[in-house]
């Protein structure tokens, strides 16, 4: 019986979402769960790779548990929620067709990363504090270049091993957000002080989004024109491109299937 899974998970205990040798990740902590609870290894597929330390919310994989096994999905829920570490939930556990598949049937992924421009203790894990002033609309001209299909080559990771460095951005913006502890707590808040990235792609490359919201960077200081980033896409060279940015500010927020 396949299962899909639909989980949320800090990155900042993990060296990612893949299996590694050395370091704890996000799919060993699931394989080691299932193991506890089932007494067998089942492989964990997962809707795409997240790098070290990178967060994800609504995360999806799937599973796929022998017939003879007997479990309800919601006991297998609360079972893996029992055992899996704080920086893990499992929000649902649900039987799904045996040819769904988490990353294979993504249609489109996507990301957020989150900036803040004033100290706050509230926002230092999961957001990346800018000392400089930004230009947010320079910056939103420059993500424009970013939309339709095209090698990002510049923006991936030296020695990424992708098959093709070809990708379909279907959203790229920046807007200034409201934090929940402004909203609902009464901090200190002045509008302009929190910016969110938001990213669609039918798929990314390792380091992708961390390299593009550091060279949207370079534009919002000034020191780079929005037609920079066109420049890049056409360079294709990976040490053109701005440093990539903090991974622990960088969320997963959803994979969209058919």
């Amino acid at each position: 019986m396949r299962y899909k899974i639909r989980l949320s998970y800090d990155g900042s205990a993990f060296c990612g979402w893949q299996i590694q040798n050395n370091a704890g990740s996000v799919q060993g902590e699931l394989e080691k769960a299932l193991q506890k609870f089932l007494g067998q290894h089942i492989p964990v597929t997962g809707a795409g790779r997240t790098d070290t330390g990178v967060n994800a919310v609504n995360y999806i994989a799937h599973i796929e548990i022998p017939d003879e096994v007997r479990i309800e999905a919601a006991q297998l829920c609360y079972k893996l929620n029992a055992i899996l570490p704080k920086f893990i939930a499992v929000h649902e556990v649900c039987a799904c067709d045996g040819g769904f598949h988490a990353r294979f049937d993504a249609q489109s992924r996507e990301y957020h990363y989150f900036i803040h421009f004033v100290k706050d203790p509230f926002c230092e894990k999961f957001s990346y504090r800018m000392r400089y002033p930004l230009d947010v609309s320079g910056m939103n001209e420059a993500a424009s270049f970013l939309l339709g299909e095209h090698d990002f080559s510049c923006f991936e990771k030296v020695g990424g091993n992708n098959a093709t460095s070809i990708c379909t951005v279907t959203e790229a913006s920046w807007s200034v957000y409201k934090p929940s502890h402004c909203e609902m707590l009464g901090y200190p808040y002045v509008e302009g002080d929190y910016i969110v990235f938001k990213i669609r792609a039918n798929r990314f490359l390792r380091n992708m989004v961390r390299a593009i919201v550091g060279s949207l960077i370079e534009v919002g200081r000034g020191k780079k024109d929005p037609s920079w980033i066109s420049d890049l896409i056409a360079s294709g060279n990976r040490s053109d491109a701005g440093s990539s940015v903090p991974g622990e500010a960088l969320f997963f927020t959803g994979a969209e299937y058919q």
